[in-house]
């Protein structure tokens, strides 16, 4: 992936936790993510009640497979701190940040903040989703105890400074004419799948899952154990060590959520079957209508009219696929041909 491919990967897995709340608990599953990390930051499993930025702005890392260059923390002095160690770090209040990048704020900053360096403790933190003209667009966990947007003004009151995630080094940084390191498969997108490897489910299917662990991500080293029984498969991650995401179902006697092993799978779509093309990241489909800007159906766009690839798909939400990098459309309304 490109650099900036990998910056909006960020960005629309912010994107796709839009209108998350706690009074509802649909923050819960982030909560989780960030937790099922190893190492833990500090070693503190974050609770439900706790403040929860810089554990939103972490798990959109965690979910992306960018904690190499993005660093996990649930406090966003300590983020700063760790931004810093990885010479990541952009003190500059005026700077014009980029899409994927981290913005931290100060409240306590003061009014003469356009002249000043602000250096006071960090308070709060979100991603950057866009910059047009002199505002800022910013996704931000914990926002009125839920993921929402601000706009800013660049160089605007309560500022503290950015995290600048080094995207190039996952992408152009190995030597002339060698391959270079991509990024551990996200949670959310594999690139073009649209045929399925041998036994390999698809986004949807409910399966019998076998296995004793999940793991936080697709290639993890390691990861908690769990119970066996009946899952969903939610994202895929082709190529992977553990390239399927399931989530337990209901009375279906497993705890598991994460990525786990093809081979603790059972029910899966067998491999010569061509069963009819579901909804999942990889497939084709046929669209004609309004883009929107994130997958709960804010900020309706300009009209498209063709056939497109799937990156990104929450089941459930208003507008839950995401086309070509373009934006996020009604599953509704699409047509999977492929």
């Amino acid at each position: 992936m490109t650099e900036q491919e990998l910056r909006q990967q960020v960005v629309s897995i912010a994107q796709g936790w839009i209108g998350c709340k706690e009074s509802n608990g649909t923050h819960k599953p982030i909560i989780d993510l960030y937790n099922s990390h190893k190492p833990l930051a500090r070693g503190y499993p974050v609770k439900y009640t706790d403040a929860w930025c810089s554990t939103f702005a972490s798990a959109c890392a965690i979910k992306a497979g960018l904690t190499d260059i993005i660093p996990t923390e649930c406090g966003c002095g300590k983020h700063v701190e760790l931004f810093k160690k990885l010479g990541s770090w952009q003190e500059n209040d005026a700077y014009v940040p980029s899409p994927g990048d981290y913005i931290f704020y100060d409240w306590q900053d003061g009014a003469n903040y356009a002249t000043t360096d602000n250096t006071g403790a960090p308070d709060h933190v979100g991603i950057v989703e866009k910059v047009s003209g002199q505002t800022i667009t910013v996704i931000e966990g914990n926002m009125s105890n839920a993921v929402g947007y601000r706009s800013l003004a660049v160089n605007g009151r309560y500022i503290r400074g950015f995290g600048l995630p080094d995207f190039s080094a996952v992408t152009v940084k190995a030597p002339a004419g060698t391959a270079t390191r991509p990024a551990e498969p996200p949670a959310t997108s594999t690139g073009s799948n649209d045929t399925q490897g041998a036994g390999m489910p698809v986004v949807g299917d409910v399966v019998h899952f076998t296995g004793a662990a999940h793991y936080a991500s697709a290639n993890a080293n390691s990861g908690p154990a769990c119970k066996p029984g009946t899952a969903k498969v939610t994202q895929l991650a082709l190529g992977a060590k553990h390239p399927v995401h399931l989530i337990a179902q209901s009375g279906g006697g497993s705890t598991v959520y994460g990525w786990v092993d093809l081979a603790d799978i059972q029910g899966a779509t067998s491999a010569g079957t061509a069963p009819a093309p579901k909804m999942r990241v990889g497939a084709r489909v046929k669209y004609s209508g309004p883009l929107y800007r994130d997958s709960n159906g804010n900020g309706q766009g300009k009209a498209v009219n063709g056939t497109y690839t799937v990156k990104y798909y929450y089941p459930g939400r208003k507008c839950g696929v995401h086309i070509d990098g373009l934006g996020w459309v009604p599953e509704s309304a699409c047509s999977v041909v492929g």
